[in-house]
């Protein structure tokens, strides 16, 4: 708290309750971030009063600013007064608690919480049909798919086989322990390592799919992206998943569903046209993982290539 100069603390904090206003500015603020727009109306005074006020109790640490855009918006946090500050504020609160003026106040503050709910369910209802092309162009079409990365597990290890560029290592890394990033191709790692060398807990091996360098049992979870059709037989990397996996353990696949784009296997090595979710269960269960989902993904209309599945297995023993 600041001090006077020519008074205790104490008086001075008491000085500044003294006034009415403030003190039902204060519960205000207690309980709701306000604009001083919002407490002239509230308080039904004139802006150069509220802020001639709002000024006095900042001057005396009583509330916090911050500015939101064009507004500034103001609290009494309780938790940050000195005790002294504390003490006074909860005797003097509970005085005018009940009062005729606190009732008022109390119900032209609905009237004001109600407008601005009622500002931004307008945006929506005039937005919804562009809303996911404004969401888009102000964040990008990839910002949920990154945060749902947030439900892991902060403890886990996870191993991401077959890394490619790191892209999924890059998502998930932020929110476990440990991502085990894995692939054999010298220049994808290369790649991979330029992306993550600002993380700590990527972990970048060269390796086989079919032979990782990774201990038994050492991952909670995996994924397998864009993998299992580039093998000649995929219940072998599947047999290396189930082996680094811990029990209960689960594997994140995403591939391409059945297709007829033969050319593929020229232009890019492909062994499978696609993963049916019959074959994918089949390899699965001889090797003790269980397919717990298969979900064929949205298409983006932007595309060219086939549709992609994202399945989940767990180990079953």
């Amino acid at each position: 708290m600041a001090t006077s100069t020519s008074q205790p603390a104490l008086l001075a904090q008491m000085a500044v309750l003294t006034d009415p206003v403030r003190a039902r500015m204060l519960r205000l603020l207690e309980g709701h971030e306000l604009t001083v727009a919002e407490l002239c109306r509230v308080l039904q005074l004139p802006q150069s009063t509220a802020s001639r006020h709002l000024k006095q109790l900042a001057g005396q640490d009583w509330v916090v600013s911050r500015r939101e855009g064009t507004a500034t918006l103001y609290r009494l946090i309780l938790d940050e007064l000195d005790t002294e500050a504390r003490k006074l504020w909860l005797l003097v609160r509970e005085q005018i608690h009940d009062s005729r003026a606190a009732q008022r106040d109390d119900l032209r503050l609905n009237k004001v919480l109600t407008d601005r709910r009622s500002k931004s369910e307008a945006f929506f209802q005039t937005a919804a049909g562009q809303w996911d092309a404004m969401r888009d162009e102000l964040f990008g079409n990839r910002f949920d798919l990154a945060a749902v990365a947030g439900l892991l597990d902060p403890t886990w290890v996870v191993g991401d086989l077959g890394c490619g560029t790191g892209q999924m290592t890059e998502t998930i890394a932020p929110f476990v322990d440990q991502v085990i990033a894995v692939d054999s191709s010298a220049a994808m790692l290369k790649a991979a390592r330029k992306r993550l060398s600002s993380l700590d807990n990527a972990s970048i091996k060269r390796g086989s799919i079919e032979s990782l360098p990774i201990e038994d049992k050492q991952l909670h979870a995996a994924t397998c992206v864009l993998v299992l059709h580039h093998l000649a037989d995929p219940s072998t990397a599947l047999t290396e998943a189930a082996r680094v996996l811990k029990p209960s353990g689960r594997l994140l696949m995403v591939d391409m569903l059945p297709h007829d784009h033969r050319e593929y296997q020229q232009t890019m090595g492909h062994q499978w046209l696609g993963i049916s979710e019959t074959q994918l269960r089949d390899w699965l269960a001889a090797v003790g993982l269980k397919l717990a989902t298969f979900h064929p993904l949205p298409t983006d209309t932007e595309s060219k290539g086939p549709a992609l599945f994202a399945a989940v297995a767990h180990k079953t023993k």
